[in-house]
């Protein structure tokens, strides 16, 4: 059953991209992100891995979720693109598809004969997704990671105190790389509607992270001075800071002059309320060092259960601090941001769904991580291929099944 044909027979979630027929060639993350959300909104991914699968399925440590996170809702079928039939295989997926996802090492897919200008002959619908490093440049034949990107775009400075630049605590360009690759998709089929004709997308890491830092760089602009990493910055309120409370620690925000009055209100800081000239935002940001010890001794004296049932419903910003093991029980995504997974090795768990609503609805259906190839025989079928060919390909080692 395909991942549309699944989430249908569950009449779960919209599918606004029913009938779309995405053939994917990518591992790790940025690839795999954009086939995962395209599935999630209903398309049909067809997910090409290599003979004995993916090697993202084997990852140890801080890549064991990747597989499991951004495969969900895919078929699997595993080809030998170093012959001739795998490759024939792959071409007539190709010429069958609306789109087609690929994040390997720039001219890769090209050396295979899978270049976007020689399958656009046979498909002049297909809109060809490369995922990359870097868009064209000096830069454009570098290998690039996740990582690689936000050291060299300045996100690793801005996150770590100064001197020290420190990763985010995810794949976050990766991720939002994926997300820009997969606008970039719905925008040409847009224009497809148009013009009949497909086009190559191509969305990057670096660019990506440079598009995260532009606030930064559009403060140095404005300002004239270079932004401070975010633990050493000049925040633009004066209560805007995780605190530690007498258990866990809390994140509290007064973002405005009536927070402020309320936030005075809440805690009984009535001395701090009395002084008019702190009741505008920035006369209390050149006030902070005098602000902000009272504030963290009052925090210090309550747990942070306390502190959120006092914040709770007031409008202000305020965030218990979470880990992530912590959001499988959520209450807040109990209402429909996790669907419930079937790992490749038979363990029932819930993973994110698309962080979407469409009329109403949320996307997101039961769904069965597939197993290398364990779709190749329907898919094989469905463009049309004999069931004596179909044996041939798997006797010859061109196709495997699971």
């Amino acid at each position: 059953m395909t991942s549309l044909e699944q989430r249908e027979a569950q009449n779960n979630g919209p599918t606004p991209l029913a009938g779309i027929r995405v053939i994917e060639f990518t591992h790790m993350v940025m690839g795999p992100t954009v086939g995962h959300i395209l599935a999630g909104l209903g398309a049909e991914v067809i997910r090409v891995e290599p003979i004995g699968g993916d090697s993202t399925r084997r990852l140890l440590g801080s890549g064991s979720g990747y597989f499991p996170m951004y495969n969900r809702g895919k078929q699997s079928i595993c080809l030998d693109l170093k012959s001739a039939e795998g490759l024939a295989v792959a071409r007539d997926l190709a010429a069958s598809a609306d789109v087609l996802v690929e994040n390997f090492r720039p001219g890769a897919l090209d050396r295979l004969g899978l270049s976007y200008e020689t399958l656009s002959d046979a498909n002049p619908g297909l809109v060809y997704c490369s995922e990359k490093g870097f868009l064209p440049g000096p830069y454009e034949q570098r290998t690039a990671l996740d990582e690689v990107a936000q050291m060299m775009g300045g996100l690793a400075y801005m996150t770590g105190p100064p001197g020290r630049p420190l990763r985010a605590g995810s794949s976050v360009v990766d991720v939002t790389g994926g997300m820009f690759g997969v606008i970039g998709i719905l925008a040409a089929l847009q224009e497809r509607h148009r013009t009949g004709k497909g086009q190559k997308v191509v969305a990057s890491l670096f660019e990506t992270t440079i598009y995260l830092v532009g606030q930064h760089m559009a403060q140095f602009a404005v300002t004239g001075k270079a932004a401070a990493p975010m633990p050493a910055r000049i925040s633009a309120w004066a209560i805007y800071d995780v605190f530690e409370t007498a258990d866990e620690p809390v994140f509290i925000g007064v973002v405005s002059d009536t927070l402020w009055e309320k936030f005075c209100a809440l805690f009984g800081l009535d001395d701090l309320w009395a002084e008019e000239n702190l009741r505008t935002n920035n006369a209390r940001v050149l006030a902070r060092d005098r602000i902000m010890p009272q504030v963290r001794a009052l925090m210090a004296t309550m747990t942070r259960d306390q502190i959120v049932a006092k914040l709770e419903g007031t409008g202000l910003p305020f965030a218990p601090i979470g880990r992530p093991e912590d959001m499988f029980d959520d209450p807040q995504l109990a209402e429909g941001g996790l669907e419930d997974v079937t790992l490749d090795n038979g363990k029932e768990t819930r993973l994110p769904t698309i962080p979407l609503e469409m009329g109403g609805k949320r996307p997101g259906a039961p769904v069965t991580l597939p197993k290398p190839g364990a779709d190749a025989h329907a898919i094989l079928q469905k463009l049309g291929y004999p069931a004596e060919r179909i044996a041939d390909l798997i006797g010859q080692g061109a196709v495997e099944t699971a």
